[in-house]
């Protein structure tokens, strides 16, 4: 086994078995992002409170809640022989990487449990689900009413996703397919995920990982063939107001009231006093807030898609990838793949709730008809794709693939089309103009609202003649963008404090864990336009247009550049421990730009979300291809490569891919 890197740091295994290779990709990464991995398993197993005190109480309460440990554990046991033995090597090979980098001297190193993977895999995805939106609308209607969950949950919601777009070889230089994109998530730092490269005598694939879980699971490419997804925005969880008899022992559904599993956990507190956690689970799934419960798709199959990690590795065709991922769960992507064979593919991969649109908007009765299993869609056929696919989270055109309700808005796929729509043919180091496309496709709707004000002050009129020839482009350089989103900023606060929203900031009741889904601030900012056009509820949009020209208008911030209040905050997934620190970089983009670095309006310009990696692969030749992060390969503060990639990220740009072992340097240790 061989660990070389190249000069960015990014690992690059050599082993002669997938075994003895999974060791030391769990070996490396564990060096590498040894503190990252560690959090990521106490999270998962709800112990996060016994390492880093209070803070973590309420994301264990959650994950003790949501059984994530347990589901984690039936996954682990129902998995085939060879899957177990590769999450086993993986998992021996993290704990040696553990016992050689001490992290903690005051701490002993307590040894992974060979479910750990699978627990960060339901990490990764516990809030990525619809479950968050489900309860906002709940919200919604017990403050405003059913009838205006439109007004912030419909087939245009506005907010960051991710990218995908793949070209069949008639649109590309080499005259074979290109796959290219970004996942929008939050940018956590260290980041939420690991370039790698696995190589043995069986495969050679390089992609991004999640630290933690073996193999490459989202983003690869083996050589002769490549994958990318984005989210799917699909309903494929469900939930439930349920009701509990009054000794708790007991659920009402929909043939009555039928026995509960419960029982007690105690989290460990440090620096603090034992929090016990009733753990209540019902024939609909476990409760994961009072009177609430969740049926995830990954506790019904006790499967949480490990069955597709090897196979992926393995994946020498477009149709490999398609078959390796029949066994995808949770949560549902929409897949571009292609291979050296000229092959494209798109398909929808994980288990979708048959549900009809109407029934994908609130929370169901437990004890109502709509509470009764539903089974869920397996993964359809794939698609050919002869010119241009684009996936980047909106509504699909095809009814067979309308899996959800709440969609992104189509501003960056359109945008996105367009560009490739432009002629010509597009070759790896092309990307970076898309990936980097500043253009806000949400700028002409809103301003829309801009252009009918009138009876204004001198000030606000020329501002309002300022906006009206701006270039629509969310450059940080641009103080016309910066004027904008001063503007768009007095908007969001006019209709946050607005009256006739007024009974959405009463208490939502379900925790500070779930804030940033149901906070009035952020739910406002992702639906302006419609909130303009929300007569119906008594909101004049032409006077809140209006009055938020004449606020900006005095604002001492109308004439400073979109970078300066457009900054990178990323998230720090540490809590508590070392990790490395960056400058609050101006950035170029926003929320509905191709270049996502998204931020809440009225909230903050501050960016803490939006592209967590940038990969183009080109399958005329894999060393054509190009890849990035937003800071490095390493989570140590104190590593070479812990930011050495910010600036190339800032710049919406990626770095060609080393895979000549010539090129590269062999660890020593």
């Amino acid at each position: 086994m061989t660990v070389f890197r190249d000069a960015l740091g990014v690992p690059h295994v050599r082993a002669t078995d997938h075994l003895s290779l999974a060791f030391e990709q769990g070996r490396v990464t564990a060096r590498d992002r040894g503190w990252q991995i560690e959090v990521d398993r106490w999270r998962s197993a709800g112990r996060l409170a016994e390492r880093i005190g209070a803070d973590g109480v309420e994301w264990d309460q959650f994950a003790r809640r949501a059984r994530l440990a347990d589901t984690a554990q039936r996954a682990y046991a129902r998995l085939a022989d060879e899957d177990r033995a590769f999450v086993d090597a993986y998992v021996a090979g993290v704990n040696a990487g553990l016992d050689e980098d001490v992290l903690d001297a005051s701490v002993p190193h307590e040894p992974w449990s060979t479910w750990v993977p699978l627990g960060i895999m339901l990490v990764n995805h516990a809030l990525f689900s619809m479950f968050p939106r489900l309860l906002w609308n709940e919200h919604v209607r017990l403050t405003l009413g059913e009838d205006a969950i439109d007004l912030f949950d419909s087939a245009e919601t506005a907010s960051s996703g991710s990218n995908a777009w793949a070209l069949h070889g008639s649109r590309t230089a080499s005259g074979l397919p290109l796959l290219a994109g970004d996942p929008h998530r939050m940018i956590e730092i260290p980041g939420v995920y690991q370039q790698v490269r696995l190589a043995c005598d069986e495969f050679d694939v390089l992609g991004l990982a999640f630290p933690g879980v073996p193999g490459v699971q989202h983003f690869g490419h083996t050589g002769t063939a490549a994958w990318g997804i984005t989210n799917a925005i699909a309903h494929h969880v469900e939930v439930f107001r349920e009701r509990l008899s009054p000794d708790g022992r007991s659920a009402l559904g929909p043939d009555g009231w039928a026995p509960v599993a419960r029982h007690v956990e105690t989290i460990r507190v440090r620096g603090g006093a034992d929090v016990d956690v009733d753990v209540v689970e019902t024939e609909r799934g476990p409760l994961v807030l009072d009177g609430i419960s969740v049926r995830f798709p990954a506790r019904v199959a006790s499967d949480v898609g490990f069955s597709c990690l090897l196979p992926l590795l393995r994946s020498r065709s477009a149709q490999d990838v398609i078959d390796a991922l029949r066994g995808w769960v949770d949560p549902v992507n929409r897949v571009l793949t292609a291979d050296a064979d000229g092959t494209v593919l798109s398909v929808d991969a994980g288990l979708v709730v048959t549900r009809s649109p109407r029934d994908r908007r609130l929370p169901h009765d437990a004890w109502s008809e709509a509470a009764r299993p539903t089974g869920w869609h397996p993964l359809a056929e794939p698609a050919p794709v002869l010119g241009v696919a684009v996936d980047a989270n909106e509504k699909p055109a095809a009814a067979s693939r309308d899996h959800g309700r709440a969609y992104v808005a189509p501003y960056r796929a359109r945008r996105i089309r367009d560009l490739l729509d432009t002629g010509g043919t597009f070759g790896p180091a092309d990307m970076a103009a898309i990936h980097g496309d500043t253009l806000l496709g949400s700028a002409d709707e809103l301003l829309g609202w801009v252009g009918l004000a009138d009876a204004l002050s001198p000030e606000a009129a020329a501002l309002r003649d300022r906006l009206l020839a701006w270039d629509r482009h969310m450059d940080a350089e641009s103080a016309d963008a910066g004027a904008f989103a001063a503007w768009r900023t007095e908007v969001a606060v006019l209709l946050t404090a607005h009256p006739a929203l007024a009974p959405l900031h009463a208490p939502h009741g379900r925790g500070a864990l779930l804030d940033l889904w149901l906070g009035v601030g952020p739910r406002v900012a992702d639906s302006l336009p419609r909130l303009l056009g929300a007569a119906a509820v008594g909101i004049d949009g032409v006077a809140v247009a209006s009055e938020a020209l004449e606020r900006a208008a005095v604002d001492s911030d109308v004439s400073a550049r979109w970078g300066s209040r457009h900054r990178l905050q990323p998230v720090p997934t540490l809590l508590g421990y070392p990790g490395p620190a960056v400058e609050a970089v101006p950035l170029s983009g926003d929320t509905d730009c191709v270049r996502c670095t998204a931020s809440v309006p009225g909230v903050s310009d501050r960016s803490w979300r939006g592209s967590v990696a940038r990969w183009v692969w080109d399958l005329g030749d894999r060393r054509r291809s190009r890849w990035g992060v937003p800071f490095g390969a390493s989570g140590d503060a104190a590593s070479a490569h812990a930011t050495d990639q910010l600036g190339t990220w800032v710049a919406a740009e990626t770095v060609e891919v080393v895979t000549d072992w010539d090129l590269l340097e062999e660890e020593t240790r």
